[in-house]
């Protein structure tokens, strides 16, 4: 019986997954210079393979915008077929770094860092949304860095909107975003039909209908082809079978192949491992995903892909979202939309090929915006400077580069933040009393554990000291003293008699052997 339950909303999920994949399946493709039928083998074998083989609920694996500028650099250098040698290359070392339990490496970046993420893919989505619902499609879909592969940038592709404005897909993206709207805050209040027919569905067939129609009845309504998924059409299998292409083993001895693996591996799993831990923040559910079964989920899926044709694979949050938001509740949404995807390309590419790019972006805006909210920002800023700064530059790195190094300026931030609090957080200066007679009474307590990062702080404090005070550094409560730091005190201590100061010491039972020092 939860089986049925959870199928009444992964099936619908997995339709709004599959809607929302495909054109961003051909986008990459075609962002990343490869034949526009390997992004669609990815997506499938995304969905299939490695929603199959994952623990994760509710992610969706497929090619990823974020691998683009390199896969085009690679094809470029290597030309296809060898690349996707080095496609399968890079899914045997992720099998290996699942194995060596490297996945624990996705633990370590900051939650302000993963939210920012979170934010600024949101914010992208409805840059790049913006020309598609206006009827602008010259530039395809999934390219998420800011510079284009064209030269432009996402900002320059919008001062085309008004002269290739086209006003059925401004009608039909205000009609589907209305649809999105009324069924989320009205409809899907007023009864069970309305959950289980999600409002993605039914801003989908509204498309479809509406291309249906007015084709039919009133042509100069009807969308051009550009302004449509497109997927290839085949008449047989023979044809469809015609459409892979199969890696040139004769390269594998190349060592720009091996490089181009090992880079595809290590991004792809980091992307893979950040996504994967956002995902686990939106899942309503909050249920953890194994890191290391993921990386080799996706090793078995990119080592399939390499071999028939397809595009490398990661978990991608663009569509793992709009899982989560289109009430995905197991990873059989996931495996549906592959398996959708698989028969619509095969067996019905015509259908597919009436939704409407304007309705996808509908679509996407409202994933976007649950992304972004207003109200992320106004819990990040109460959260303190410490986690919104990080957060801000996170999304402007996003926003204005791309994603991997929107998270690497985000993540270098917060390092910054850590090592500046270890810096301040070291160690305890305190004026006991001041007497005339005896001087200054300053006692110095360390922390627990004090590194070499501490050296600059505690040198400084013990210089500021007056000439002729009496210091108590107190290390009882340390476990971990470095040498660095030792060796600053013991020159404070070896200077203290020509300053008139007088050191006393409390070690730690244990710490360098000794409990008392007396100096001066």
């Amino acid at each position: 019986m939860k089986f049925v339950k959870d199928l009444r909303n992964d099936l619908p999920a997995g339709l709004v997954v599959f809607f929302v994949a495909v054109p961003l399946c051909l986008g990459i493709a075609l962002a990343s210079g490869a034949p526009l039928f390997s992004g669609l083998i990815a997506g499938i074998i995304g969905g299939l393979v490695v929603g199959s083989l994952s623990g994760s609920p509710l992610g969706v694996s497929g090619p990823a915008a974020g691998l683009a500028v390199i896969v085009l650099q690679a094809i470029e250098s290597l030309g296809f077929e060898v690349f996707l040698v080095a496609v399968v290359l890079a899914g045997a070392l992720q099998i290996v770094l699942g194995l060596l339990r490297a996945g624990v490496l996705g633990y370590f970046f900051p939650s302000s860092v993963i939210r920012g993420m979170l934010a600024g893919i949101g914010i992208i989505i409805i840059l790049k949304q913006i020309p598609h619902a206006v009827g602008y499609d010259a530039d395809p879909m999934g390219e998420v860095q800011y510079n284009q592969p064209d030269g432009a940038t996402t900002f320059s592709e919008l001062g085309h909107l008004m002269q290739d404005l086209t006003p059925n897909a401004v009608l039909v993206s205000i009609a589907s975003l209305l649809i999105l709207i009324f069924w989320d805050k009205v409809l899907s209040h007023r009864g069970r039909v309305f959950k289980l027919v999600q409002g993605p569905l039914v801003a989908v067939a509204f498309g479809i209908s509406y291309q249906a129609l007015t084709s039919r009845f009133a042509p100069s309504w009807a969308f051009a082809p550009e302004h449509l998924v497109a997927v290839p059409v085949t008449s047989s299998l023979a044809e469809f079978k015609g459409l892979l292409v199969f890696p040139e083993w004769s390269a594998l001895s190349q060592s720009a192949v091996w490089i181009s693996a090992v880079t595809i591996a290590v991004v792809g799993s980091l992307e893979t491992l950040l996504c994967l831990d956002a995902t686990d923040k939106l899942d309503p559910q909050k249920r953890v995903t194994p890191a290391n079964r993921e990386l080799m989920a996706q090793g078995v899926g990119n080592m399939l892909s390499g071999w028939i044709g397809g595009l490398p694979i990661t978990q991608v949050i663009v569509r793992s979202s709009a899982n989560i938001q289109s009430g995905g509740r197991t990873k059989a949404s996931a495996i549906l939309h592959g398996a959708i995807m698989l028969v619509f390309v095969a067996v019905l590419p015509g259908v597919m090929n009436l939704v409407p790019l304007s309705v996808l972006a509908a679509i996407l805006f409202v994933v976007g915006y649950k992304l972004a909210t207003p109200a992320l920002f106004k819990r990040m800023y109460a959260l303190g400077w410490e986690q919104y700064t990080p957060f801000l530059i996170t999304i402007a790195g996003i926003v204005f580069t791309d994603l991997l190094k929107g998270i690497s300026l985000g993540l270098a931030f917060a390092i910054l933040m850590i090592l500046r609090r270890n810096y301040m957080n070291s160690h305890f200066l305190h004026l006991e009393e001041r007497d005339d007679a005896t001087g200054h009474r300053v006692r110095l307590t360390l922390a627990e554990e004090v590194t070499f990062l501490n050296k600059g702080a505690i040198l400084r404090e013990l210089s500021d000291i007056p000439d002729g005070s009496i210091v108590t550094i107190d290390q009882s409560a340390s476990y971990s003293i470095d040498q660095d730091v030792l060796e600053v005190i013991e020159d404070f201590v070896g200077a203290a008699p020509d300053r008139k100061i007088t050191v006393e010491i409390l070690r730690a039972p244990g710490l360098d052997g000794g409990t008392r020092l007396q100096a001066g």
